[in-house]
């Protein structure tokens, strides 16, 4: 008899506990509609983050089966790949989720249209530099480890995020760019054809100067930095003939643009010792002013 009364008791005590449950996962956190047509319950809350946890794992699973055996400019590259294409797997997930249990979703996007729209006018900038983030992933424009140059402002990009692109410039400062920069503004795409660039200084000379000593001057003050490539030979130009000098430009080729300034600066010093010890004059303007006495 007594056994008996203790598993009425156990029965009674499971009843109420499984009711508590159900009555916990069954509250209403918010609805629309009279008749509660739509509407989020805890259960139906706890049931999505249940699953988003899910995807999330999976997805780190598969990044981290897929970059295993990638090269470093190769993973940076699906990385970026991948930061925009995640998202697009949580919004499927999500709505999936919902309409395979009965939430009507047609309903939310009928009574929040209005919404939509002026969360969409506001975000106007945001939404653009979005849909710019995945037309960079589609055309390829850029790519991280890419030289850029935007806006008069040159930096080697770093990574490339759904809304902003960071990139890193020669004084490692990082630059933050909206992405719909790409959309309203000329890029420069310093590396898109390879990290070998043709760079340039621009030297003037003093009339009666030896324009073929200049020349050879040029050439060998461009070979003595360990910078430029003997292929192809630099290249000196004739350009000018100014109002106070010979103007000469001297082309050479360079492995690593993203630091053009230090080589091109090592080249004007070197030319300015051989033009000294030459004596080869660069000139400066002069003016002839010319007083009449009334």
């Amino acid at each position: 008899m007594q056994e008996e009364l203790t598993e009425q008791v156990k029965e009674v005590i499971q009843e109420n506990i499984w009711g508590t449950i159900q009555d916990f996962l069954s509250y209403e956190i918010f609805y629309f509609g009279k008749d509660h047509s739509i509407k989020l319950t805890v259960g139906l809350l706890l049931f999505v983050i249940l699953i988003m946890v899910i995807t999330s794992f999976l997805l780190k699973i598969f990044k981290r089966v897929v970059t295993k055996k990638l090269r470093r400019e190769d993973k940076q590259k699906f990385e970026s790949i991948f930061s925009f294409s995640k998202y697009f797997v949580y919004l499927i997930v999500i709505f999936f989720t919902l309409d395979s249990i009965g939430f009507n979703i047609t309903a939310i996007f009928a009574a929040s249209a209005a919404l939509l729209v002026g969360v969409g006018l506001a975000l106007q900038t945001f939404i653009q530099d979005i849909l710019s983030g995945v037309f960079i992933f589609m055309d390829q424009t850029v790519h991280v480890g890419d030289i850029i140059e935007l806006d008069g402002k040159v930096g080697r990009v770093e990574e490339i995020k759904l809304r902003t692109t960071r990139a890193v410039t020669i004084d490692n400062k990082v630059l933050i760019i909206p992405n719909h920069k790409y959309l309203t503004s000329v890029l420069y795409n310093w590396t898109q054809n390879g990290s070998v660039t043709r760079e340039s200084v621009t030297i003037g000379v003093a009339y009666g100067s030896d324009t073929e000593l200049v020349k050879e001057l040029l050439t060998k003050a461009a070979l003595s930095n360990s910078n430029v490539l003997k292929e192809p030979p630099p290249l000196v130009l004739f350009t000018d003939f100014a109002d106070s000098s010979l103007n000469f430009k001297l082309i050479f080729t360079i492995n690593d643009s993203f630091q053009g300034a230090i080589p091109k600066s090592e080249i004007r010093f070197e030319i300015d010792r051989l033009f000294r010890e030459h004596n080869i004059n660069i000139p400066f303007p002069q003016r002839e002013i010319t007083i009449v006495k009334e």
